[in-house]
């Protein structure tokens, strides 16, 4: 019984590192060749250009002497932008707007729209009614497409 206990045990330990190995294989046909490496460039090129746009705001109010009171807005922007990319992304993915990339669109104009009242200090008194606005064209567009 100590033997057979035995060889069931090292049957289960090579059939663990069959599947161990398949499964490798396909992730690393994936990462060479499917849209997960695409992904993470397209993340880093983003990234990179919120910075060097970040970097320029402020070499530009340090040159000219113009002031931006509430400077920390411009990190909303990070987001927003991130969202323009995803739906940029998935309409060149699939030939057409989707049901995401809308989503991506209406996120990315609802967080500018936040971070350009911080920053210019619109009154929300009068801004709020643009809100309501983007929410419409964003279930028009939905009710349209689909």
């Amino acid at each position: 019984m100590s033997d057979e206990i035995s060889r069931l045990k090292d049957e289960e330990k090579e059939k663990v590192i069959e599947v161990n190995k398949e499964d490798l294989d396909n992730s690393q046909q994936t990462i060479s060749s499917g849209p997960a490496s695409a992904v993470s460039t397209h993340k880093n090129w983003v990234g990179g250009v919120i910075l060097i746009a970040i970097g320029v705001i402020f070499l530009f109010t340090n040159l000219s002497g113009f002031h931006l009171n509430n400077w920390w807005a411009l990190f909303i922007l990070i987001p927003a932008v991130s969202n323009f990319a995803s739906a940029w992304e998935n309409y060149r993915h699939n030939g057409r707007l989707t049901k995401s990339g809308r989503g991506s669109i209406t996120g990315g104009l609802i967080l500018s729209l936040i971070a350009f009242t911080f920053i210019f200090e619109w009154s929300w008194g009068v801004i709020w009614p643009v809100f309501l606005i983007i929410g419409g064209i964003g279930a028009l567009l939905g009710g349209w497409f689909d």
